[in-house]
């Protein structure tokens, strides 16, 4: 239902370069993040409610932002791969070493009980040394299930926690087979946003469940005996096949549900629900019933999408349109030869009483046994003449009236339109407006019915090309045709052409309850993101039309409408008021007693059953119990969120809204999210037959080749497919996949999702997140090796007043991490959220502050190292709390390592807290100062290496403002440490001082600059002056362009007056860089001249 591969796999161009693993982000990254602060707070929970506060709403971001910020994304993952490929040789062999040793291991096992604790082993255990998803993630996923972790936590007095509820009601897949990566997106983003809310401290509750999906999981069960047992559904009867459905949907549901626990998602399963269970199947009779009694669903004849392989009306999300640009033959189900399509053929009816004739064109002459008018325009010349008049059936005693609509494009084919109300729905409309007689022409199955005089039989494409033959032998028919782009509607499971068919079903008005969904998210009751979306949303529910209920099919809700076939009368079965509908065959018997008293009648229930989209659209109250008054339908409705592919808009989300404002009185959910779509790494629709469909089991456990070919072996491709899948395997997976993990997958696709466009998957991205769990196990593990023996955390995170420059600093970068982190899932802004939890553990925590630490722990005074272990301590258990709703299992597993601070009884980092920021440690000034020593440090070492000074360097820190003369001053011995061994001398030189002739520098920012005497390594001065005149050259084009940023009309007004201020900044740094370039460049002259 709600998730199928079309939600994630459409048609369509290549969309742009590969998304990849966020690298330390540069100036231009940066400044993105800082540009998405103007962030939309709806779908935050406060006390109370869903929905956030509307007075913090923000301005919605346009396209062309989000375009900008996707680009920006896209950047930041061509500069991680680039600098992947630059990490050097021993890294790699060690990694491969590493990676050898894993593999030569047996395969792991898990001792812990189900359902039990995990035991941890020792981190020196051959399986514990390096970072193996299957073993860090085993054994912990059915141990939340057993504590009930996942399930909704309440206050003391039975209401929802002071801080509010957040819900989300999974959609539910299919019951048809194995997920995709589409799944495995929405499973990261929605179990996402779940365990972060749960660990802010709301009453949550992640709903699971899987749909029926009626017509694909049918399709599938009729395949599946044909190709055993040589069988029709037919064969075994209704009753008999039904049972088997439902044995089948017992094996593949639980395959479902398996995926979905091995991909972390946080579901409370005493709550699972399946749209066939009793509980569901009573809120579909309910609502069935309750709208027939006010007259919002009916029964009518009208034109319905029908599939004659499959004998059912179909939904418009059923059917392909084919887009064809001319003449194409087409391979149809149950035809030897290919049939033709995209041609306009022309032929002619005589009109009575005259010997005139009227020439009509068609692309499909065997609708013409339907026919019942001819349509012309009133002020076309050629035929207005014969308007009134009539014109005779070739083969079938039929007068066709010749009638006047505006409706007639005269530039089109012969001006004539032939008119056939019964098969085409441009003819209905004007059948119904113009009376003409309605004639079906065709079986169930295809053929030609007994409308067709000596037709009668023939399978409706061979009566095509005889109608034509019959047509010529009369001298009617015109030897000539034209090519006719076209669209030709295809049954997306049989794959048979649609053919429009008049049907006398179940329908349901609306126009009312479109109205009132539309009103709900104009008024911003519902706010539906991307914006785009939100515009598709409108037009849809502003030109909707009547939602036929009705499907031929055996699997799915029968319908709870019931025939009165009144004795000694015949009945026409279109007519609503022969009709009653009741929740059970008692409440139907006497509603029609009571509607024909005194009258023998039989009732006979209708055999079709619902649309799957009925059940679906009562998906998020259905599944809190109603029509039930229950605990969760009052403490947790309506839903917070719901989060799908934009595709479903229409065919799901919206059907939800109504249904919900018109059962409930309340709106489901109080915002859409719609997710990106998936395709390959190639930037192609994910396809069976090009062997670019992943299943995300795949990712987390890995595969080798030869096993995803044998997969390719076991389902239902043609050879050809097979062949052209395979290569594809070959190219984009040489190796296999490896294993990565659910973490790291997880984590891969929500730094996907920028908000819009497509997301190009590679696996080679969930490599790079698997190589970054890896670094977060290590750094861990360091952490956790230099503990002191016995060593206990203190009661509560923070500051003690004793922390170095570089405490301050971390501390400093850890809250503002936890801040943007916040803003950023606020605002929905996934991307940036990881991009942030990825940069605090790499760039802050890890390549940082753990590596500047090590020296304070090995060499500090008691006093010295106590801090720095608080602060490491405070630092990595923020850091694991903060990722965790990306990654759950590998944040466990750490976290449960580490010592618990007094009084902590936190059993599992699942229910822990979430960071937020706190003021105490936003030291601006401290960080500020400390990354000055940093960039300083790094300068002098880039210098030091470029000039192959290995020793006896001398260097000089020119800073050009008090703070920073301060700051470099006080801490001129860390400069020296950071620096290296080669360093020997090092001078801080005030704004008024310069260095000495024969420098080289290195511009740290408008406040600072490096620079390292060279004059005696430098060989070719000439080519030192070249390669600054380089520097400078690049330098004043970047600020040309960054003035040319801030002097943009309306540029101020338009963002925050924080990007405002990294704007300038980003100016004034690049105007220093120039300065000092040119001072380099005079010096440089200076020593060629001495």
């Amino acid at each position: 239902m709600a998730l199928n591969a079309a939600s994630h796999n459409i048609p369509g161009e290549k969309t742009g370069p590969i998304s990849g693993q966020p690298p330390p982000l540069s100036n231009d990254a940066k400044n993105a993040i800082l540009g998405a602060t103007e962030a939309d707070p709806e779908g935050q929970s406060t006390p109370g409610k869903d929905g956030g506060d509307r007075a913090l709403l923000k301005k919605q971001k346009t396209e062309k932002e989000l375009a900008k910020e996707r680009a920006k994304a896209e950047k930041v993952a061509k500069f991680a791969e680039k600098q992947a490929k630059k990490k050097p040789e021993p890294a790699k062999a060690k990694e491969k070493k590493i990676k050898e040793k894993e593999e030569a291991l047996p395969q792991y096992v898990e001792d812990t009980p189900k359902g039990q604790k995990k035991i941890l082993k020792p981190l020196d255990d051959a399986y514990h040394k390096a970072y193996i998803p299957s073993v860090v993630e085993s054994a912990w996923y059915d141990w939340w299930e057993k504590e009930g972790f996942h399930e909704p936590q309440y206050g003391p007095d039975g209401n929802v926690k002071q801080k509010g509820y957040f819900v989300i009601p999974y959609p539910p897949p299919n019951v048809t087979g194995a997920l995709h990566c589409g799944h495995a997106l929405a499973t990261s983003l929605q179990d996402t946003m779940i365990r972060w809310n749960r660990m802010r401290g709301l009453t949550t509750l992640f709903v699971p469940g899987c749909d029926h999906a009626g017509i694909a999981t049918q399709s599938v069960v009729e395949n599946m005996l044909a190709r055993r047992e040589k069988k029709t559904r037919h064969d075994l009867g209704r009753k008999a096949f039904i049972d088997t459905v439902w044995k089948w949907k017992g094996e593949y549901h639980e395959k479902i549900n398996t995926v979905l626990k091995r991909m972390g998602g946080s579901f409370d399963w005493t709550r699972e629900a399946f749209t066939m269970s009793p509980e569901l199947s009573a809120a579909v009779k309910e609502t069935f019933v309750r709208l027939h009694e006010e007259k919002l669903i009916y029964r009518s004849d009208k034109l319905v999408n029908w599939c004659c392989r499959l004998n059912t009306a179909l939904s418009n999300l059923e059917v392909d349109n084919k887009e064809l640009e001319g003449m194409t033959k087409l391979d149809v189900p149950g035809y030897e030869r290919k049939i033709e399509f995209g041609v306009m053929t022309f032929f002619e009816y005589e009109v009575e009483g005259t010997d005139e004739r009227i020439e009509v064109a068609t692309t499909r002459p065997e609708t013409m046994l339907g026919d019942t008018g001819i349509a012309v325009n009133p002020k076309d010349d050629r035929w207005k003449h014969l308007i009134g008049k009539k014109a005779k059936h070739p083969f079938i005693k039929r007068l066709l009236p010749i009638f006047a609509d505006e409706y007639v494009d005269v530039t089109k084919g012969t001006g004539a339109v032939k008119i056939t109300p019964a098969h085409d729905q441009n003819d209905y409309n004007l059948g119904r407006k113009h009376s003409l007689e309605f004639i079906n022409i065709f079986t169930d199955d295809g053929k030609m019915n007994d409308k067709t005089g000596e037709f009668q039989g023939q399978k409706r494409f061979e009566a095509r090309y005889t109608v034509r033959e019959k047509l010529k032998e009369k001298g009617l028919y015109h030897d000539k045709w034209e090519n006719n782009p076209m669209t030709v509607p295809l049954c997306s499971r049989s794959k048979d052409v649609v053919e429009p068919l008049i049907k006398p079903q179940w329908w349901m008005k609306m126009d009312k309850m479109a109205a009132a969904a539309d009103e709900a998210v104009t008024s911003g009751e519902i706010k539906i993101r991307p914006e785009s979306a939100e515009k598709n949303f409108h037009h849809w529910m502003r030109s909707i039309n009547d939602w036929c209920l009705s499907r031929q099919l055996w699997w799915g809700h029968q319908i709870p409408a019931y025939f009165i076939k009144i004795e000694g009368e015949n009945g026409d079965d279109a007519n609503d008021d022969l009709w009653v509908a009741g929740r059970s065959d008692e409440e139907a018997q006497e509603k029609a007693e009571k509607k024909f008293p005194g009258k023998k009648f039989e009732l006979v229930r209708d055999p079709d059953v619902l649309d799957t989209w009925f059940s679906s659209g009562l998906w998020p109250f259905s599944t809190l119990g109603w029509p039930g008054d229950t605990r969760e339908m009052q403490k947790l409705y309506p839903t917070a969120m719901l989060e799908t592919g934009w595709d479903i808009l229409f065919f799901w989300v919206a059907r939800m809204v109504m249904f919900g404002i018109k059962l409930t009185g309340k709106v489901p959910f109080k915002e859409v999210y719609c997710h990106s779509l998936i395709r390959d790494s190639e930037g192609r629709k994910m396809s069976k037959s090009l062997g670019n469909v992943i299943d995300p089991v795949d990712i987390m456990d890995g595969i080798s080749l030869d096993d995803l070919h044998k997969k390719l072996l076991s389902g239902n491709l043609d050879p050809r497919e097979v062949k052209t899948a395979t290569n594809y395997q070959n190219t984009a997976f040489p190796q296999g996949i490896p294993e990565c993990g659910a973490d790291a997958l997880r984590f891969s696709l929500v730094q996907y999702t920028t908000g819009g466009g497509d997301i190009a998957f590679d696996v080679r991205v969930m490599q790079g997140y698997r190589r970054f769990c890896n670094k977060i196990y290590q750094a861990t593990k360091y952490v956790l090796g230099n503990l002191p023996e016995g060593f206990t955390p203190q009661a509560k995170g923070g500051k003690t007043g004793k922390e170095s420059l570089a405490e301050k600093w971390i501390l400093h970068k850890f809250t503002i991490a936890a801040k943007e982190v916040n803003d950023a899932l606020t605002a929905r802004e996934f991307s940036h959220a990881t991009q942030t939890a990825y940069q605090y553990w790499y760039d802050n925590l890890c390549d940082v502050y753990i590596e500047n630490s090590k020296a304070i722990i090995r060499d500090g005074t008691e006093e010295e190292r106590a801090s720095a272990v608080d602060t490491l301590y405070t630092a990595l258990e923020g850091a694991l709390t903060m990722i965790h709703p990306f990654m759950p299992f590998l944040t466990e597993e750490l976290w449960q390592r580490l010592p618990r601070r007094p009084n902590d009884e936190t059993q599992s980092i699942v229910i822990a807290e979430y960071p937020e920021y706190d003021s105490a440690l936003d030291d601006a000034e401290s960080a500020s100062a400390y990354e000055l020593l940093l960039g300083c440090s790094k300068g002098i070492r880039s210098l030091l290496a470029e000039y192959s000074i290995k020793e006896n360097g001398k260097a000089y820190v020119k800073v050009l403002d008090d703070a920073s003369l301060a700051a470099a001053s006080t801490n001129e011995s860390t400069i020296r440490t950071l620096a290296g061994k080669a360093l020997s001398q090092l001078d801080i030189l005030g704004p008024s001082e310069r260095p000495p002739t024969g420098c080289a520098v290195f511009a740290l920012s408008s406040s600072a600059a490096v620079f390292v005497e060279v004059a005696g390594q430098i060989k070719d001065v000439d080519a030192e002056i070249s390669k600054a005149q380089q520097k400078l050259g690049k330098a004043n084009e970047a600020a040309k362009k960054q003035r040319k940023v801030l002097d943009a009309e309306g540029f101020e007004e338009k963002v925050s007056s924080s990007v405002l201020q990294t704007e300038k900044a980003k100016l004034n740094d690049l105007l220093a860089e120039c300065r000092n370039y040119e001072e380099t460049i005079e010096q440089f002259e200076q020593l060629k001249l001495g």
